[in-house]
């Protein structure tokens, strides 16, 4: 069994990146963010004011998070709904970095995270998975690509929140911050293709002893 961390930036292409490469693997793909922004959504929804850390913690305490696979991807329900279609809503986008910024919000959903190695091949994907959710994997890369890349990116997906704002917000939070751990492998995206990056992901893994058969 193994897990293969990747981090990195938004819109720096960790998310394709991260799913043809479980697809190759034949491995379960974890999107972290996604269970941040379900929160995020749940926590709105509830009509919690974002400045109420101790409530926003307690109340994403209580919430019933059940995971199923299908098709090799993980599908969340929140209390028995489906968030995803609520995930990329523009309250979301302006409001997940601060939610997921919470100590108790991180505790309930690392806690969770780790879970999902039990028994089974990964590659998760998202901020912190080298440096705090999985730091003993030997398996860790951090996607990045430059800011003006990664804004063409977001625009192109139709999301309007500010790449910088993000940036500095996840990159200076008290609580496990957006930073490359001293053991990864960096891959700047900017100029390579997507066969390109989970080419160089999968060489390194064959450095690192991986036997990987495509």
């Amino acid at each position: 069994m193994f897990v293969i961390a990747i981090d990195g930036p938004a819109a720096s292409g960790k998310s394709s990146v991260s799913r043809t490469l479980a697809r190759k693997l034949r491995c379960r793909y974890v999107n972290s963010g996604a269970f941040y922004r379900a929160v995020t959504w749940a926590v709105l929804d509830a009509g919690l004011p974002l400045d109420e850390e101790a409530a926003i913690s307690a109340f994403v305490e209580n919430i019933d998070i059940q995971c199923r696979l299908e098709a090799g991807e993980t599908i969340l329900l929140l209390n028995g709904t489906n968030p995803e279609p609520y995930l990329r809503d523009s309250r979301v986008n302006s409001s997940v970095s601060r939610v997921s910024s919470y100590p108790g919000v991180r505790h309930v959903l690392t806690k969770l995270l780790r879970a999902m190695a039990d028994g089974e091949s990964l590659v998760m994907e998202g901020r912190d998975i080298g440096s705090i959710v999985f730091p003993d994997t030997p398996y860790k890369f951090y996607i990045d690509a430059s800011e003006q890349v990664r804004a063409s990116r977001r625009a192109a997906q139709g999301e309007t929140d500010s790449i910088a704002r993000r940036d500095a917000f996840d990159s200076t939070r008290k609580n496990a911050p957006l930073i490359i751990s001293e053991d990864a492998h960096v891959v700047d995206s900017s100029h390579l293709t997507l066969e390109g990056v989970v080419g160089e992901i999968i060489g390194r893994l064959r450095l690192k002893g991986m036997d990987v058969t495509l």
